[in-house]
């Protein structure tokens, strides 16, 4: 029962909850820089290369089975068909995925870093002037009381 109560009180702390919520949204922004990088940046970058599409880049390494009827140039055809291959153009792919991603993550730690700075830079409210202390006030009065005797 007292596994129980751990796994409780760790599941409750906010570390947790919060880690949950991170690995979720970084899922879903994974997505949208995989969208990003497939469906805008490469072919952008395969126009300005010539119309280079970065999938035909491969190195088959294994025979092509004689059950095969699609296009022996095409590497989504040939991966799904089991051919051993060395898709290099698809790593050329994920890693523009990857240096997307982080620089994002650069520009985000960036701005909030920026945002703390900012924030304690700000001036300290001024001191208010002291005055004296309780034993000076103490020792004031004392001093009136014996002079009005």
């Amino acid at each position: 029962m007292a596994i129980l109560e751990e796994f409780k009180t760790f599941i409750a702390r906010g570390n947790v909850l919060d880690l949950a919520v991170g690995v979720i949204i970084g899922g879903a922004f994974g997505k949208i820089v995989t969208s990003l990088t497939e469906s805008v940046i490469m072919p952008v970058v395969g126009f300005v290369t010539g119309g280079v599409d970065f999938t035909r880049f491969f190195v088959r390494l294994g025979p092509i089975p004689a059950t095969f009827k699609g296009d022996p140039e095409n590497y989504a055809q040939l991966k799904a068909a089991g051919v051993p291959m060395i898709g290099y153009g698809d790593f050329i792919t994920q890693a523009v995925n990857f240096l997307i991603v982080a620089f994002i993550i650069f520009l985000i730690v960036k701005a909030a870093n920026s945002l703390i700075r900012k924030h304690e830079e700000k001036p300290a409210a001024p001191e208010a002037p002291k005055g004296p202390s309780e034993v000076d006030l103490l020792i004031e009065i004392r001093d009136a009381l014996k002079a009005r005797d």
